[in-house]
């Protein structure tokens, strides 16, 4: 019985230095029928290049080139509207799965009846060394937990298709990844993760997560913009979000 297409949607922009490896942590899946599609957000360091002469020995790889630059948000779109696989998958250019990522993972949707998982996964440093922590999530999460906090890596994300349609990512720049999860949420109310790690999150020094700063920036327009609250309700849900992030989430990973 041949097992469903899973389509992996990779956004890119200068990634040269490490979209090799992650299109590598695909290719060694266990799972071996899925399709990436990747979408380069006009790179300037060699992305395209190094992509195409990849693809030329794997059919299963699709490369796009967007006319100028518009943002993850586009890219991922574009890469969503060439999908074809029953599953949508994500993948950001600098982290990777393991092996049996996509095998365990679809497993368990099915043997779960779930339209939607995440899984947990490992931190590494932009060098790939262990940074010896693992980030959980809740057993059960909520819409309500979720508001408060993306528990959800994008890197594990999984959705079925043919029970949702294919999801328009939004084009706010940052940040997309969380409201994409909250509009799956707000339909089947809680979510299941995989209860193991079964990737790798790249964390650079110049990333969002860094940045405290931009990260309260970008999550504060979550609220204004994607929920279209005032700036009081909004500052409210900041208080909340502030909360979950500095003491609840730190409760979920731990050291490995």
């Amino acid at each position: 019985m041949t097992k469903p297409l899973v389509s992996i949607l990779i956004p890119t922009f200068n990634s040269a230095q490490f979209i090799a490896e992650t299109i590598a942590s695909v290719q060694q899946q266990t799972y071996e029928n899925w399709e990436i599609i990747v979408v380069d957000d006009v790179s300037t360091d060699g992305t395209v290049a190094l992509i195409s002469k990849i693809r030329e020995m794997d059919v299963r790889i699709q490369l796009q080139v967007l006319e100028r630059n518009s943002g993850t948000g586009v890219a991922r779109n574009t890469a969503l509207a060439k999908a074809k696989g029953k599953y949508i998958a994500f993948l950001d250019a600098d982290d990777l799965w393991k092996p049996e990522k996509l095998e365990k993972q679809i497993l368990f949707m099915q043997m779960n009846d779930l339209p939607f998982t995440f899984s947990f996964y490992d931190c590494i440093d932009e060098q790939g060394n262990s940074l010896n922590r693992r980030v959980k999530a809740p057993r059960n999460l909520s819409y309500r937990q979720l508001f408060f906090c993306n528990y959800v890596g994008n890197l594990t994300g999984v959705y079925d298709v043919e029970f949702f349609g294919k999801i328009t990512i939004s084009s706010i720049r940052k940040r997309q990844d969380w409201m994409h999860w909250l509009t799956i949420l707000k339909k089947i109310k809680k979510a299941k993760p995989v209860p193991e790690s079964l990737a790798f999150y790249r964390i650079r020094d110049n990333s969002l997560s860094t940045s405290k700063t931009a990260l309260i920036r970008y999550n504060f327009a979550v609220y204004r913009q994607f929920h279209g609250y005032n700036l009081v309700v909004s500052l409210l849900c900041m208080t909340g979000f502030l909360f979950t992030q500095l003491v609840i989430k730190p409760l979920y990973s731990k050291s490995v």
